[in-house]
């Protein structure tokens, strides 16, 4: 892996507007989060296998109308990895803490991928301190994962979940990954991007860095591996009334009309075209113009 990889300082002073990359103990975790502009508090939680690097082409939109604050989630990037606390609903409180310790009584919020199901945790377990949540193509796991097959047969259409399984094997993955997580992200974003281009190989690189230890993948396994409980979590959520947002692609755009409008009493679902999982960074004019409206 290149090993002239921008740190975050670097690639937040990269990025149009005035921002920054900081870092705050709460909670029992350290979160590295970057933000910029002004008005009101809108945070920014990424997937796998990415950082909050995933919003770089939609941050600078977006800060022009909020405080954005983009942050690596517990055991991600810059943020530290403790030995547990991987639960969606824990993550949550983490979010809530930095919240309050940033002074915000009530915050926007917007997910992706595993950040889709924190926030609609934080939604589910912090309403009053919600304004509007929304979730970026990955609704919260229930017992619907749990039918995914290992062995499909083949007119099933894809794609086929195995990364699902792989990261709950303990002790196999960091073995298998470390120092060349790169093979990870590369093949995450190709099954995923209608255009390859929209991920470049710097970019890549910075995913690449960030998971690359064994103590990163580790940490990035505990989000998969609290599944069961997350499950046995959204089981007890009344209905979210704070307004709710879903940006979806395709099939499963489908898929999440079905799902969410049950989840919340004020529920919005948008199809984003020309694009599959990582819409954020392929499809980032609609993405940031859906946000902005939607939280304006």
């Amino acid at each position: 892996m290149g090993t002239n990889v921008p740190s975050d300082e670097e690639l937040a002073a990269s990025l149009d507007g005035d921002f920054t990359s900081e870092y705050a103990d709460v909670n029992g975790v350290r979160l590295h989060y970057v933000t910029g502009g002004q008005g009101d508090p809108l945070f920014l939680l990424p997937g796998w296998p990415e950082t909050w690097w995933e919003y770089r082409k939609v941050m600078p939109r977006l800060a022009e109308r909020f405080r954005v604050v983009a942050v690596d989630i517990r055991g991600m990037g810059g943020s530290s990895r403790p030995d547990s606390g991987y639960e969606k609903k824990s993550m949550a409180g983490d979010i809530r803490a930095l919240a309050e310790h940033l002074g915000y009584e009530r915050i926007n919020i917007a997910g992706h991928g595993i950040g889709a199901m924190v926030a609609f945790a934080y939604a589910a377990n912090h309403e009053a301190a919600t304004k509007r949540v929304a979730i970026i193509n990955t609704t919260h796991i229930d017992e619907s994962y749990q039918e995914f097959r290992l062995m499909p047969k083949p007119e099933e259409p894809g794609p086929h979940r195995w990364w699902l399984a792989f990261n709950i094997v303990p002790g196999f993955p960091e073995k298998a990954l470390a120092g060349r997580y790169r093979i990870m992200v590369d093949y995450m974003l190709g099954l995923s991007l209608v255009n390859p281009d929209a991920v470049l190989p710097e970019d890549r690189e910075v995913y690449a860095r960030a998971y690359d230890s064994p103590e990163a993948i580790r940490s990035s396994q505990a989000w998969f591996q609290a599944y069961q409980q997350d499950i046995d979590d959204f089981r007890g959520y009344g209905k979210l009334s704070v307004p709710v947002l879903g940006l979806a692609y395709g099939g499963f755009f489908d898929y999440m009309r079905r799902v969410l409008p049950a989840c919340g009493s004020d529920v919005r679902v948008v199809e984003v075209k020309d694009t599959r999982n990582y819409m954020v960074e392929e499809q980032p004019e609609a993405v940031a113009a859906e946000l902005a409206g939607f939280f304006g």
